[in-house]
């Protein structure tokens, strides 16, 4: 019998190489009928013998390209009709948007041959892209995908790029960015005032600027990277010099698996990350050698830290500079001064990075969108997010129920935004810190491209509860939606939760540096009894002064002092440990005096910096360089062997709710100054402190509130020992534990929460109305 069916697909199936599959798959039965891209996805008619429509339906799922990923799949019968054969129509414009793009991501092992097979058309191209790899998300205008939506309009393909283009059995059928030497993007290299340099191979010259060391510019998919050989320590420190960077790590970049086993540890999750179509920068455990043998990474690229953030080559670009300068490393930063967004134009990176770079090599293809490069963590064989951007943006995070439009702003730093439709949550890429002009326009450019290529418009706009926040000035000026509020810390479990599709209510510890409370102090020590709609605060640290504002935050040594002053009073001074007899007394008289007359010295309960407190006592760091030094330094000093002594902490009852008191762990940190115990130590002790104190919480909240999962969220988290440490031991207690993989525990999965959170609020308001 001879039937016909309609199959709706929805999800990542346009420009993967989706159609010519489905093309070969009917062919291939001898079935008729057409597939055509629509807003919502694909949309395919199917005609011939009912067991082989069957079968086809059957393996449309299962066999898809390797970038597809298939949300949903509706069937239904139309009436039969005269089709002879099947045929790839024209996309069809006009309707709701509803399909999902394909991020950017690495090129794949067939066209990597191509571009170094001397015989083949596009020898050393270093555009070669198939529907299998390339870039997508940041060439996008449009949905639907095609070349006309993408910035490769530009450029008219030559014959023999047209016949690859239109033949469904070519491996670039409908592969957008298509091209090759003779109808493609080119590349040039300038010089650093961004005149051409006339050269008969500008890589080449770029190779050769790098062996020389000297600091290079290269556009790539989302940006410019800054360029240096990563061996060459001088070249690093100008780097440093030049970008204002003064300690904060390098990411670099390395030829193949086995030259980053010579630098770091891995494992297989390691190794399956290195290599994923995503590409993301790992940080990796540094490679013990052995006592007489240096590592080829000098300590510049990363000082005071044991790990090191490593990524493989994604560009084609990348494998020829590597490959022809015979490189093991370059270091690959992003394309800004420090803070800034990355730059994406050829002439805008030339007026940013002046005086940076020596060379540009840019090329004439436009990028869209700045999208930076992910970061991810491994431990314990899971890969966490720690910047999620290029090559996972704009997947997005999957719902459990579905939701109204909601446009969320995040916060001030790692800043992201999340649009919500229906079960799909999609974040933005890497926005970054909000703190200048230029910062500020990338996040209106983030939320302007977003919203136009999803044709989502909010009904709401959730936002932080800082008042001094740009995202949150934003908000309160959108009209035409409904405006909501939402605490730091309550979005952050909120999050959590969403991620692991969690209902009712969780224990959740939200730990980091900096958020607006509900009270009008600082935030940052949490621990919360939350669901999506409301919150109650638990318990958090004790309220300590934070001296001199934001002044704190940079100069950890002030910190320490409070905390001392705070449990010690002025007698502090009398100790006989290093980091008191290093004090200038007419600073820290002051600064006793600003806090005791309430100076411009706001309360906080924050753990970040009661992290910054211990790491300056210990003598680690009095002034950072960059956010959250001292706690990252404060990690890598912790002693490897197990350590069973733990710093204790008090927890005080106050109304309804605790008080963490941290007197006991100074007491125990100070006896042990005292003794000349070893930082590897208190450090490992410190941290065990904070674990055993946490469990002991939730335990008494176990029984209060009758709550059995925990929830684990914020940026202290992306410490991997607390986190580990934590959630194994609360395990052990026989809690469930959730923590965060998809999206950043930090302010990077701020904007998820955000969403979720104020969606149930306008919810719980219309039912209640």
């Amino acid at each position: 019998m001879e039937v016909r069916r309609q199959i709706e697909v929805s999800g990542i199936v346009q420009g993967v190489g989706f159609r010519p599959y489905v093309y070969r798959l009917a062919t291939g039965r001898h079935l008729r009928g057409t597939i055509r891209n629509t807003s919502a996805g694909v949309t395919i008619e199917i005609q011939g013998p009912a067991e082989t429509v069957q079968d086809f339906v059957e393996h449309l799922p299962a066999d898809a390209p390797t970038l597809a990923r298939i949300t949903s799949v509706t069937v239904h019968d139309v009436p039969c009709n005269g089709d002879q054969d099947f045929c790839i129509v024209h996309s069809l414009e006009g309707e709701e948007v509803r399909a999902l793009i394909s991020p950017d991501v690495a090129v794949c092992p067939d066209c990597l041959r191509e571009m170094f097979d001397a015989h083949d058309r596009r020898y050393r191209y270093p555009f070669i892209n198939c529907t299998n790899c390339g870039p997508r998300f940041t060439i996008i205008r449009d949905i639907p995908y095609d070349r006309p939506s993408t910035s490769m309009a530009n450029f008219s393909m030559c014959a023999a790029c047209l016949t690859e283009y239109e033949n469904p059995l070519d491996r670039r059928f409908h592969a957008q960015p298509n091209a090759c030497w003779e109808c493609g993007p080119r590349v040039e290299l300038w010089d650093k005032s961004g005149r051409r340099i006339d050269c008969r191979d500008p890589i080449a010259e770029a190779v050769s600027g790098l062996r020389a060391g000297l600091v290079v510019a290269v556009k790539g998919l989302g940006g410019f990277h800054l360029a240096v050989d990563a061996t060459n320590a001088a070249a690093v420190a100008l780097l440093r010099q030049r970008k204002h960077r003064v300690e904060k790590p390098f990411a670099v970049m390395v030829t193949d698996l086995q030259a980053a086993e010579e630098i770091c540890e891995l494992d297989d999750a390691a190794r399956t990350i290195l290599q994923s179509i995503q590409r993301p920068i790992v940080l990796l455990r540094k490679a013990l050698l052995p006592k007489k043998k240096a590592s080829i990474i000098p300590d510049e690229v990363a000082p005071c830290n044991r790990y090191l953030g490593i990524f493989l080559p994604y560009t084609p670009l990348h494998y020829l500079l590597l490959a022809e300068g015979g490189f093991n490393a370059l270091v690959m930063t992003s394309g800004n001064l420090s803070e800034e967004p990355i730059a994406i134009d050829n002439r805008e990176a030339v007026h940013r990075l002046h005086g940076l770079a020596d060379y540009f090599l840019v090329h004439n293809r436009d990028i869209l969108l700045r999208c930076d490069d992910s970061v991810v963590r491994v431990a314990g064989g899971v890969t966490r997010q720690m910047r999620r951007s290029r090559g996972f943006v704009p997947v997005p995070v999957f719902l459990k129920d579905d939701q109204p439009s909601v446009l969320a702003v995040g916060g001030e730093l790692k800043n992201t935004i999340c649009l919500t439709k229906g079960k799909h949550a999609f974040l933005s890429q890497h926005v970054g810190d909000l703190e200048n002009v230029e910062s500020y326009g990338f996040f209106c450019e983030a939320v302007e491209h977003l919203e136009r290529i999803l044709e989502i418009r909010p009904e709401i706009v959730a936002y932080d509860l800082h008042p001094d926040y740009f995202s949150t000035k934003w908000a309160l000026q959108q009209s035409g939606a409904k405006r909501v509020g939402v605490q730091h810390h309550h979005a952050h479990i909120a999050s959590c939760m969403a991620e692991n599709h969690l209902e009712g209510r969780v224990i959740g510890f939200a730990l980091d540096g900096t958020g607006y409370g509900t009270d009008g102090n600082i935030w940052g020590g949490e621990v919360l009894i939350a669901g999506y709609g409301e919150f109650e605060r638990a318990a958090h640290f004790e309220y300590v002064t934070l001296p001199g504002g934001a002044a704190a935050i940079r100069e950890p040594w002030r910190m320490a002092v409070s905390y001392l002053a705070h449990h010690f009073g002025r007698e502090f001074m009398k100790l006989d440990i290093p980091f008191v007899r290093q004090l200038h007394r007419p600073n820290v008289d002051l600064l006793l005096r600003m806090m005791e007359q309430s100076v411009n010295s706001p309360l906080t309960s924050s753990c970040g910096r009661l992290f910054d407190a211990v790491a300056a006592l210990i003598g680690i760091r009095q002034q950072v360089n960059y956010e959250a030094q001292a706690a990252i330094e404060l990690e890598m000093v912790m002693a490897s062997s197990e350590e069973e002594t733990t710093y204790q902490m008090k927890l005080v009852p106050d109304g309804d709710h605790w008080i963490i008191s941290t007197q006991p762990l100074f007491e125990g940190l100070l006896d042990d100054l005292g003794q000349n115990v070893p930082v590897a130590a208190i450090s490992r002790r410190f941290h065990n402190g904070l674990v055993e104190g946490f469990v002991e919480l939730a335990t008494l909240l176990r029984k209060l509130a009758a709550l059995n999962r925990v929830c684990l969220s914020g940026g202290t988290f992306h410490n991997i020992y607390l986190s580990q440490r934590l959630e194994a031991r609360l395990s052990e207690a026989g809690f469930e534990v959730f923590t965060q993989k998809e999206v950043p525990s930090g302010d990077g999965g701020l904007s998820l929460g955000q969403a979720l959170v104020a969606a149930a609020k306008v919810m719980r308001y219309k039912i209640n109305s």
